[in-house]
């Protein structure tokens, strides 16, 4: 167990980039602290200003906001202890599921952390039982069944899923997850499951992923639910601000001619002149730029789009 303390310590340190602290980490809340005794009570334990640990995971949520790190205040921040025989069952069936999956994928499990949001009763419930129903997102771009969890450098993207308390707090999960080899799922998808016994997880991005997909029969398994972070953000207020920004694309970028002078290198003539007349209809407003992606990489393929990529940004 402290072996996996410290190992959590050292791959939430996103990087060394300087932790914004706020003059008051907020009085108020900190006399109003039995407002977290559903959190006590189900397993959890507080982290106390101070403590390294809580400053790591404090700064990769901030980070992850973007530029509404400011507008951000941290409340709490708890850990799950797992002291329970199921919470010690289900931390041993994630070690048991990691060993596996790093021997089926050469020794490398792929573990990552990430983030999921949601109201704090289904936090609690997550905690004390585990996840119990996956499907579509609501507020953004289906990609199949499954779970959905944002990259540690996006807790924008789960803070959006999040739901406020009747204190005015949100509440997001960073989770370690077991991504193994992961497959590139288009957008609109209504797949539930790996395509094949090769693939483990699915994911919107091979090159920048915004989103993990964790299909429903590894979520108990492949998902470790580690602390649960609590949160006021003033950008709520004007919630199109953050949701408009949490959409924007994160991709390696390139000019589309650029990319079809690129692609004419490997594929036929007519296979170029087809991804060009979508990418004019695109133009047209006849179809969306996700309907222009999704084309291109089903006709392209995802394997191909990413060397192109890779060769570019080095040209750069």
């Amino acid at each position: 167990m402290e072996h996996a303390h410290k190992e959590q310590q050292v791959s939430i340190n996103i990087d060394d980039a300087e932790i914004y602290t706020s003059d008051s980490e907020s009085n108020e809340v900190s006399s109003r602290s039995d407002q977290f005794g559903f959190f006590l009570k189900n397993g959890m334990i507080k982290i106390e200003e101070g403590n390294k640990e809580r400053e790591i995971i404090k700064r990769s949520f901030l980070l992850g906001m973007g530029p509404f790190e400011k507008e951000t205040k941290i409340v709490a921040i708890h850990k799950n202890s797992y002291s329970t025989p199921s919470g010690q069952m289900r931390l041993e069936a994630f070690r048991i599921f990691s060993k596996f999956v790093a021997r089926k994928c050469g020794g490398d499990a792929n573990v990552k952390h990430a983030w999921y949001g949601g109201s704090r009763d289904e936090l609690c419930e997550i905690i004390c039982y585990g996840f119990s129903r996956c499907g579509r997102p609501a507020n953004t771009e289906s990609y199949g069944f499954g779970v959905y969890l944002s990259p540690a450098k996006f807790s924008i993207d789960g803070a959006l899923s999040s739901i406020p308390d009747e204190n005015g707090l949100r509440h997001i999960l960073l989770c370690r997850v077991i991504l193994g080899k992961m497959e590139a799922v288009s957008p609109g998808s209504k797949q539930f499951h790996p395509s094949s016994a090769e693939f483990d997880s699915g994911v919107d991005d091979l090159l920048a992923p915004r989103r993990y997909i964790v299909w429903s029969h590894y979520m108990n398994t492949h998902i470790f639910p580690n602390y649960i972070v609590s949160f006021k953000a003033q950008c709520y207020k004007g919630s199109q601000r953050i949701r408009s920004y949490a959409i924007k694309p994160t991709s390696p970028w390139m000019r589309f001619c650029n990319l079809l002078s690129i692609l004419s290198r490997f594929l036929p003539p007519n296979t170029v002149d087809t991804i060009a007349r979508y990418h004019q209809d695109f133009h047209e407003n006849k179809i969306t730029r996700s309907d222009l992606i999704q084309r291109v990489r089903q006709i392209a393929g995802d394997e191909l789009l990413i060397r192109v990529m890779a060769f570019y940004s080095n040209l750069e």
